[in-house]
C-alpha cells in the first residue's frame, strides 16, 4: 500500500527522474512554456515552484541553491533577471497547467505548462469585461423601435423632399 507516499515516481529511477525535472525545469523558464503529460507536468510543478520562490530573493547562496537543482547558467540567469521581476508581487502559483487531450500514440494525458504572467493571451481575457446579456428583451425592443422610428422618418422627409423638387425636363 502506498500510505502518505506523495511523490510520484514516474516510472523512474531517482536519479533518472532528478534529471528529467531539472531538464525541464530549465526548458520552461528558459521558453516560458512546454508541452509534456499530465503527471509529468503535476510532477514538475512541485518541482519548480520553490526554485521560483527562491528567485524572489537575488543573493549569492539562493543563486547557488537555485543551480544545485537546475544546473544550467542560462536557466538561472533568466529566473533571476526576468522572472523573478514578473513574479514579485505574487505569493505563490507561478505556474499553470492547461490540459490539451490525449496523445495519439499511446493516448496519454497532455498538458501545456506554463509561467503565469507571460501569457499575455490570458492577461488580456481578464481585463475584458463580457456584458451582462439576458434573455429578455424589454429594453432591446424599446431602443430598436425609437432607433426605427428616427430612421423611418429620415427617410419619409427625404422621399418628401425629392417629390417636391420639380424634374426639369
Amino acid at each position: 500500500m502506498r500510505h502518505g507516499c506523495k511523490v510520484n515516481h514516474l516510472s523512474r529511477k531517482a536519479a533518472h527522474r532528478s534529471s528529467m525535472l531539472s531538464n525541464m525545469a530549465s526548458s520552461l523558464i528558459k521558453h516560458k512554456r512546454i508541452e509534456t503529460t499530465l503527471a509529468k507536468a503535476k510532477a514538475l510543478r512541485k518541482y519548480v515552484e520553490p526554485l521560483i520562490n527562491k528567485s524572489k530573493e537575488d543573493s549569492t547562496h539562493q543563486r547557488r541553491i537555485v543551480f544545485a537543482h537546475l544546473r544550467d547558467k542560462e536557466a538561472v540567469t533568466e529566473l533571476f533577471r526576468e522572472v523573478s521581476q514578473k513574479i514579485a508581487n505574487r505569493n505563490g502559483g507561478y505556474t499553470r497547467i492547461l490540459k490539451l487531450g490525449r496523445r495519439w500514440g499511446d493516448g496519454a494525458e497532455m498538458a501545456m505548462m506554463e509561467l503565469v504572467d507571460y501569457n499575455e493571451n490570458m492577461m488580456k481575457d481578464t481585463v475584458v469585461k463580457k456584458a451582462k446579456s439576458t434573455r429578455r428583451g424589454g429594453k432591446k425592443k424599446a431602443t430598436q423601435s425609437t432607433s426605427d422610428s428616427v430612421t423611418t422618418t429620415e427617410t419619409t422627409q427625404t422621399e418628401q423632399s425629392e417629390a417636391q423638387t420639380p424634374i426639369a425636363e
